[in-house]
């Protein structure tokens, strides 16, 4: 068995390998870039293998840096099955679809600025593009075995990231491979701890917190209080961009659980984002997939998602009225790492006040409008306009969803063997810190793999 490393190497986002094994091409995963300049054009760029030629595609969760380019990979050519967690198959459909849309509103308003003589724009994919996606679609349970491929058994086991995130055992040639997805820490809200893996020939192991820890959980949960509390005082607005599929809930879950402490009462609270609107209805469906506490929480009324001063804005009209809005409100707007979505729109109207409070809980890649502001940029821009940054910028970094390095090298220490270890979806430095640190503790040289290299299993 084989694996070709095609994207999330050297970088955090385009999650892409290729399995070679049994006789059978497998690909996990199969994301969009997202941050440089470039991304656009990698996004549209011919796959680097046969997509014909594809035996199946198994998906490690819903996050579009890991499963964006789906539409595409059918678009040329993949006629094969989609296999993934149940609650990522329930959340594929919200994800693909909203960015469809935002991808064809994109190309219309290009089109329409478009000089004589130029080339039409062309979506990097369509509503019809998701459809034939979904009616691939084979949803799997965690822990079932299966066989996606003549010759490569897959089983998916909790990861702990979001809710259906999942690491993929691939079993080929007499040979195992163990890729991690992305890995959540222990103790996040809501989901279980990821599944300690035992034995394996390869492990691909995500670094995206590889050079760093995660403050306190409750350090930062009391921090994120003094923001809130800092920001009532100054009259002013809340904004947090989340992602709308496990960071928007999260909150959410905080917001509930820390009512009476932190007088939650007393603001207008605003799930800004039509998907992860929707995000919450499957929240609903899986609450199986939840852990002991968020199932009690959950059996008691009214839940998280049914605070009485929450409001969940679908439509643009909702949205805009928002701005209308002097002080008292946190808005939670996608995108997470602000490269689109309504936080945009949020910023471009409150960046350049005072009183607002931008408060980032999540990664913010190197390219990205997050990255500019968590960097201490005093100028940015959106949509075409330069706009002042006087907001207060505030990094909660306890809230991530991805394990800081402790948690990562601990996971890899179940492995019995000490298998060989690559170390992918990490920025450079991260990925060096991780592999610097796993030689220390375990006398293993983890390889770091760029695009196009190819790993013995």
């Amino acid at each position: 068995m084989q694996v070709e490393i095609h994207g999330a190497a050297g970088g955090v986002t385009g999650s892409m390998h290729l399995v070679r094994g049994g006789g059978s091409r497998v690909l996990l995963d199969c994301g969009i870039f997202q941050g440089h300049r470039d991304a656009q054009a990698r996004n549209a760029a011919a796959f680097p293998f046969d997509a014909a030629g594809l035996s199946a595609l198994v998906l490690s969760h819903a996050h579009l840096d890991h499963i964006g380019r789906v539409p595409v990979l059918c678009r040329a050519g993949y006629a094969g099955l989609i296999h993934a967690q149940e609650a990522t198959a329930s959340l594929l459909p919200i994800m693909l679809h909203d960015s469809a849309g935002i991808a064809e509103s994109d190309a219309e308003r290009a089109n329409r600025r478009r000089r004589k003589g130029e080339e039409a724009v062309v979506p990097l994919f369509t509503h019809a593009d998701v459809d034939t996606v979904l009616s691939r679609l084979r949803p799997l349970s965690y822990d079932e075995r299966r066989e996606v491929a003549p010759g490569v058994t897959v089983r998916l086991r909790d990861a702990g990231h979001i809710l259906g995130a999942a690491i993929v055992e691939v079993w080929a040639d007499g040979r195992k491979l163990v890729f991690s997805g992305d890995l959540g820490p222990t103790g996040t809200p809501i989901l279980r701890d990821p599944v300690a893996v035992g034995d394996a020939d390869l492990v691909l192991l995500e670094s995206t917190y590889g050079d760093r820890e995660h403050r306190d959980r409750d350090r930062t949960v009391g921090e994120l209080g003094e923001i809130l509390e800092t920001a009532w005082r100054s009259g002013g607005v809340v904004l947090i961009p989340a992602f709308a599929v496990g960071r928007s809930q999260e909150l959410l879950y905080r917001f509930a659980a820390q009512a009476d402490a932190w007088q939650m009462d007393r603001w207008r609270i605003f799930l800004d984002s039509p998907m992860a609107a929707k995000v919450v209805d499957v929240y609903a469906r899986h609450q199986d997939l939840f852990d002991a506490e968020a199932r009690a929480v959950w059996s008691q009324r009214p839940s998280p998602f049914e605070m009485p001063n929450l409001r969940m804005t679908r439509t643009t009209e909702e949205s805009m009225a928002i701005n209308r809005l002097a002080g008292g409100a946190i808005i939670v707007a996608g995108s997470g790492m602000a490269t689109g979505g309504r936080i945009l729109h949020h910023f471009r109207h409150r960046l350049d006040r005072r009183e607002t409070h931008v408060i980032f809980v999540g990664y913010q890649a190197e390219g990205t409008l997050g990255r500019r502001l968590v960097d201490g940029a005093r100028w940015v821009r959106i949509h075409g306009s330069d706009i002042r940054v006087n907001a207060q910028v505030h990094t909660v970094g306890g809230l991530s969803a991805h394990a800081g390095q402790q948690a990562l090298l601990a996971w890899y220490a179940n492995f019995k063997a000490r298998p060989p270890l690559a170390l992918v979806h990490g920025e450079e430095r991260a990925r060096e810190a991780l592999a610097g640190e796993v030689h220390e503790r375990f006398g293993v040289t983890a390889r770091l793999p760029l695009p196009g290299d190819v790993l013995d299993v």
